[in-house]
């Protein structure tokens, strides 16, 4: 097992490749035997690119995310990070829950990694005031997040992420738990944001509309243990507006295309759970 931060410069020269991955498994020890979450994961991620994966419940996805931020060691394989530019953090995440310090105000949570890191006071009021105003929070800059709806804690969630300037931004299902209205708005904040930065984006998501509407690349896992199953490239221009998007015949072809693919891999994983159960 290794894990590989490799110096500027050298994230492989070819392509400018941000995460390397080759051969990598995760087996959890459990009390009836080894548990294999991850089987032979193999990628390679460009940087700036918008990396989406989609799989079945229990596939691995989120294990994967947890050993990209550093929460979780893989077992086999080797993981190589190029690093970040000088007083950048590697990586922010966005989970699925809320995420927010209940005693902070918006604008005290948004400002926290800048602040954690010793950002000077002129600058984090900068950065923050910047992605308050992108996310349509600046008036609630000194509400707590229990005065605050679900999608507006998670735009607290993303302008935070954002302002702490990661090389690497990684997203666990940050929209799943939303309505479908503010869900695309959302999306399309998320959309406008990236395309300021071009960060390098790890997303996680059971849609495939989402997969297909945000994503430079799809990765499809396959049901327990979870594997690399097929690579999908995205064609469509960006900018990118959600509705307009949906709207063309060539995406309703291609969300069809993964979803053929991807209905194997759910019909697989419900018979290992009525297995299990039996």
């Amino acid at each position: 097992m290794t894990t590989t931060t490799l110096p500027d410069g050298a994230a492989a020269a070819n392509t400018d490749i941000k995460i390397r991955i080759r051969g990598l498994s995760k087996v959890f020890h459990t009390k009836t035997g080894p548990f294999v979450a991850l089987d032979d994961i193999n990628l390679d991620i460009p940087a700036g690119c918008f990396f989406m994966i989609v799989g079945p419940s229990g596939c691995g996805k989120t294990t994967l995310l947890r050993i990209l931020a550093g929460l979780e060691e893989h077992s086999s394989g080797s993981l190589d990070i190029a690093s970040p530019a000088a007083n950048r953090p590697g990586n922010s995440m966005v989970f699925q829950g809320d995420s927010l310090f209940p005693w902070m105000t918006v604008w005290e949570n948004a400002a926290y990694g800048l602040n954690m890191r010793g950002v000077p006071k002129g600058e984090v009021k900068n950065v923050v005031g910047h992605y308050l105003a992108r996310t349509g929070l600046s008036r609630f800059h000194d509400y707590y997040p229990h005065q605050l709806s679900g999608g507006m804690r998670q735009r607290v969630s993303i302008a935070r992420a954002f302002a702490n300037d990661p090389d690497i931004l990684l997203m666990d299902e940050p929209f799943s738990a939303l309505d479908e209205q503010n869900k695309v708005l959302l999306q399309e904040e998320l959309l406008r944001i990236w395309e300021e930065t071009r960060k390098t984006v790890m997303f996680i998501t059971h849609s495939v509309d989402e997969a297909v509407t945000l994503g430079d690349r799809i990765m499809i896992m396959t049901a327990h243990p979870g594997r690399s199953k097929v690579m999908v490239d995205v064609p469509f221009e960006r900018p990118r507006r959600v509705l307009e998007l949906r709207a063309r015949p060539e995406y309703g072809e291609l969300v069809y295309n993964i979803w053929g693919h991807l209905r194997e891999e759910v019909q697989r994983a419900r018979a290992q759970d009525e297995g299990r159960a039996s």
